[in-house]
């Protein structure tokens, strides 16, 4: 998985926005001011992913390359690592699940905001 085209990816998602809360070289993406996705700039060969957490578990049981998040609530987040057992395809597809998961849980007020933006 090349960096720039997750990049692109995570960025063409509904209200997506990138930051850097934590250091220079920790690209955070969020929707309504929540993270659905981190990846290191230095090692861009992995990625933490939100996940259900029944989902989580299969996924680890399943593919080598996704285990608990590092730094992460383990029971919520996935590390994802590049290249190895799991397809891009695959990939964008836990991209997709983790945003989901977090649009879904923000409150009524902030989604119709982020909705709007989208229309303009």
């Amino acid at each position: 998985m090349n960096v720039e085209i997750f990049r692109d990816y995570c960025l063409s998602k509904k209200g997506a926005e990138e930051t850097f809360p934590f250091d220079e070289t920790t690209l955070v993406f969020k929707v309504g001011n929540k993270m659905f996705c981190l990846i290191g700039l230095e090692n861009s060969d992995r990625c933490n992913l939100k996940c259900d957490p029944e989902k989580a578990i299969e996924l680890r049981q399943q593919y080598e390359s996704i285990v608990p998040g590092w730094h992460m609530s383990k029971t919520h987040w996935n590390t994802v690592h590049f290249n190895m057992d799991v397809s891009d395809k695959l990939i964008f597809e836990l991209i997709d699940h983790s945003y989901e998961l977090v649009y879904n849980s923000l409150p009524k007020k902030i989604k119709t905001e982020i909705d709007e933006l989208q229309e303009l």
